[in-house]
Order: C-alpha cells, then sequence, then structure tokens
C-alpha cells in the first residue's frame, strides 16, 4: 500500500505551505486524482485518518477526493475516448496508437483553513 507514502508527502507538502503562510490550521485538503493514477481512493482516505492525528496542523483537516477522467488520444483517427472503458485499443478505429492525455494526474488542487 503506497497511499501511506503518498500520504506523508501530502503532509509535508501542506506543512511548508503553512511554514510559507503563517497557518495554524487547515481545516479540509481538496485532491485532484486521475482515475487511472493507480492511487486508490479509499486506501487514500484510511491512511489520511490514521496519519492526520499526528499533526496539530491538520488534526481536523477532512480530505476531499475529486476524480479526473481518464482519456486517451488516438494519434491514428484523431479522436479522444474514455480510457478504463476501452483501454490502449481505440474504440473508433482499432488502432493502438493511443496517448493517455489526462487521468494519471495526482495534484493538490485546494487547502481550506478555518475562519478567524
Amino acid at each position: 500500500m503506497h497511499e501511506l507514502g503518498v500520504v506523508f508527502k501530502i503532509i509535508d507538502d501542506l506543512e511548508e505551505v503553512a511554514l510559507e503562510n503563517d497557518l495554524k490550521k487547515i481545516s479540509s485538503v481538496t485532491l485532484s486524482l486521475g482515475e487511472v493514477s493507480t492511487v486508490i481512493p479509499e486506501y487514500l482516505d484510511d491512511c489520511w485518518k490514521w496519519a492526520r492525528q499526528r499533526s496539530a496542523l491538520l488534526e481536523e483537516a477532512e480530505l476531499k477526493i475529486e476524480t479526473i477522467p481518464a482519456i486517451t488520444y488516438c494519434s491514428n483517427c484523431e479522436q479522444t475516448y474514455e480510457t478504463v472503458k476501452y483501454a490502449k485499443i481505440c474504440p473508433h478505429c482499432g488502432s493502438d496508437q493511443t496517448w493517455l492525455i489526462q487521468g494519471n494526474e495526482f495534484l493538490i488542487k485546494e487547502i481550506e483553513v478555518p475562519d478567524e
């Protein structure tokens, strides 16, 4: 389960942002998570709930996850399609000359702080 390592990296990044911006608490964190990013949202959430308790900055912080759909581009017919549904073979022309153009991202999208 690499999700715990991912959570520790997120926490490190959040602590750095908090230090740079003189934040004492973070109330929620929104992640943009690609549909084929290899991170399992349920595991990530479980690890978050455990790890946040070890940080005064994040002990009450909610984790919000927004899924970015995986989209693949076919260089043969120049169309896009749903990656998860059709994998590497283009459903429009049958070509395997395809490239993932979105859906493997993993980004901290938003940080909310409590009202003072």
